[in-house]
């Protein structure tokens, strides 16, 4: 990644197309949308007037929902990621334009030396590398990372004390880990002795960090790209106590200025960072290229569009309702998106959309009856019509066609074909195990905007057409987090995206020692446990490649959930954001530690605006 080499800023030549002529066409285009603009824009009325200069290069993310924490040991979905990817930084990362996908060194000075027997890691550290100049420190600057840093911070997460929502990742892996989890069970929260020798994990001075494994895992590296891995200095935690993840302290390109929870994130450029690219001019450059980031949480589909329609957004996903809108014919973009010069890009997701089913509750979980009839009730070519508009293919199992893994003829021993007839043969069976009808179900939905509420009416209808009742329960992001995690649910709409190429990654949401989280189903069998544990010190092999089929069909004939879509990605950005490769497996591009690639043309950002506003 070192030698990543990225587009040369422009410089601030303007635009020699004219965008006059096409103004009136394209408000008329937007109708009577244009009358919400107004009322979109003042949600971000509260920014800091004179904050930042037209010289600075800043660029506007959006959030979906609001999130709860900026520290890494604390973060367990998505959104939070967006943010936190952008401020903390990992030991490896993708390379930024390569693709197949490599891993590369990040804050480690190049690849882990591995023992023979692959239980032993050493990874060297980065010299040269600050974290944020903060008041935590002396005299407020930032010291330089060692490997003592990396050891605090993956004990923070072994702490029971702080209940981090990436325990799992190392549970059971390192050796003399658990033994430490189990320490801090006994301790005061504040007493816990972070200096408590762990035989398998230590600094073996401020630049070699040394891991011992329990048992080989092939995955090791491809997890130390993962943000809840970052370090994080322990004068930051001692300082900030509690309010530690509202005062994130980092080695990222970005710092936080500001936090106005539920409105904005303010963040800007580390005057200190340590990566420098090579310019194709020949040049050098220290990143980040952009100055400041404004991540904006706009919860409903329509104000972000017309944001981003309007300029005041660089970056956005199609909505569902302005389909029509973008695309003509295929991937085709209308005029009026060519005329604003818009660009799209598109990429397959390794994803997987379901219905989870608590396995812990008696009336689902209970009755696979029950499961396998809401299963075939779903009508999900419909679902992916509606709210994707065709952006998407039928799920037939966990894990995604993208990835190796996947096994093609899954589709033959599914419930993901909708059959009425059979949903209602398998609903009078249900009634039968349970000894009667079966009452008012619950389905969970996460989020509160318009979009999540229909998709959620529309899952209740399918359901209803089978005489099943479904009471819709909507919960804002965090709190609908918080409740899966500990199994409050009853059913629930979810899903999981790939961390890494690699589908035992979607093997680890139904191992049943990480019940509840990621395993939030609470789905336990022995039989695809004992196949996981060995996949899961597997190298890639023919052999390797039937055990996930054979887990696989072991998760769709119990089935703990009812699968319903693998989504593609349509992006949008404006053309004065420049540099953008999409990854898939940073799939949010409003930051997840992408941001300081990204160049901005003030100039062609304000002759867009003064046009069409």
């Amino acid at each position: 990644m070192s030698n990543t080499t990225v587009r040369q800023h422009n410089g601030r030549a303007c635009r020699t197309k004219e965008y006059a002529d096409k103004k009136h066409r394209i408000l008329r285009w937007l109708g009577a949308g244009v009358c919400s603009l107004t009322a979109a824009a003042v949600l971000f009325g509260c920014e800091r007037k004179g904050a930042h200069n037209t010289d600075e290069m800043v660029i506007y993310h959006r959030l979906r929902e609001s999130i709860q924490t900026l520290d890494p040991a604390e973060m367990g979905d998505a959104v939070t990621h967006a943010v936190v990817g952008d401020i903390f930084e990992c030991l490896y990362d993708y390379d930024y334009t390569e693709r197949p996908y490599r891993m590369v060194p990040l804050l480690a000075a190049d690849m882990p030396q591995i023992s023979e027997d692959g239980l032993v890691y050493r990874i060297p550290i980065r010299g040269g590398v600050y974290f944020h100049d903060n008041p935590c420190f002396p005299d407020g600057k930032g010291r330089e990372l060692t490997a003592h840093d990396f050891v605090f911070a993956w004990k923070r997460i072994a702490n029971v004390k702080n209940r981090s929502k990436s325990w799992w990742i190392f549970d059971g892996r390192i050796v003399g880990l658990d033994a430490f989890r189990e320490y801090t069970k006994q301790c005061d929260p504040d007493q816990v002795d972070y200096d408590r020798h762990v035989e398998g994990l230590y600094a073996e001075d401020d630049h070699m960090l040394v891991v011992r494994l329990v048992r080989p895992w092939p995955q090791f590296v491809m997890w130390l790209q993962y943000t809840a891995t970052a370090p994080i200095p322990p004068e930051a935690v001692a300082y900030y106590g509690k309010r530690i993840g509202s005062n994130p302290v980092g080695t990222g390109a970005y710092q936080l200025v500001q936090w106005r929870r539920g409105s904005f994130i303010e963040a800007e450029r580390n005057p200190n960072y340590h990566w420098i690219v090579q310019e194709r001019d020949g040049t050098s450059r220290r990143l980040p290229y952009i100055d400041r980031i404004f991540w904006r949480i706009i919860i409903e589909d329509q104000p972000r569009w017309l944001l981003f329609i309007r300029g005041e957004l660089d970056i956005n996903s199609i909505p569902k309702d302005n389909f029509g809108q973008v695309i003509s014919m295929g991937v085709e973009m209308t005029e009026m998106m060519k005329e604003r010069d818009i660009q799209l890009k598109t990429f397959d997701e390794p994803n997987t959309f379901w219905i989870g089913f608590t396995m812990s509750d008696r009336t689902v979980g209970g009755n696979l009856a029950l499961r396998k009839a809401i299963s075939y009730s779903i009508d999900r070519q419909r679902f992916i019509d509606l709210f994707l508009n065709g952006r998407g293919r039928v799920a037939h199992g966990y894990i995604p066609p993208v990835m190796q893994g996947y096994d093609p003829t899954i589709d033959e021993i599914s419930s993901s074909q909708r059959d009425l007839a059979r949903a209602e043969r398998y609903l009078r069976e249900a009634e039968r195990i349970n000894g009667g009808p079966l009452g008012r179900l619950r389905l969970a939905m996460g989020g509160t905007d318009a979009t999540i509420r229909q998709m959620g009416q529309f899952l209740q209808s399918c359901m209803a057409q089978i005489g099943l009742t479904v009471e819709l329960e909507m919960f804002d992001w965090p709190t609908f987090l918080e409740r899966m995690r500990n199994g409050s649910h009853q059913m629930f709409f979810s899903g999981w995206i790939a961390d890494y190429p690699d589908a035992e990654n979607f093997m680890q949401v139904y191992y049943s020692k990480n019940s509840p989280w990621p395993n939030s189903t609470q789905y336990s069998n022995p039989e695809f446990d004992a196949i996981y544990e060995q996949i899961s010190v597997m190298p890639d092999s023919p052999e390797r490649t039937e055990l996930y089929h054979r887990a696989q069909r072991i998760v769709v004939h119990d089935l703990p959930a009812a699968y319903v879509y693998h989504r593609i990605s349509y992006l949008l950005h404006h053309d004065w954001v420049e540099n953008i490769v999409p990854n898939s497996y940073r799939p949010d591009t409003n930051g997840m530690g992408l941001t300081k690639f990204f160049q901005v043309d003030n100039d062609k950002r304000e002759l867009y605006k003064k046009t069409f506003r």
